[in-house]
């Protein structure tokens, strides 16, 4: 189950990173950002796709 989490969390987890930015700093905060701004488009595009 951890392994799932860490592959939805990855993105957010990465462009923190690459920013310079302690992903579990501020609460995660951050990186629910990256994440959202991530997986928002791509729960569309397959929201659309197969609808």
């Amino acid at each position: 189950m951890e392994k799932i989490a860490d592959i939805i969390l990855w993105p957010g987890t990465y462009l923190c990173m690459r920013y310079g930015v302690d992903p579990k700093s501020d609460m995660g905060l951050m990186r629910s950002f990256f994440n959202f701004l991530i997986w928002l488009p791509v729960g569309l595009i397959l929201a659309i796709a197969f609808a």
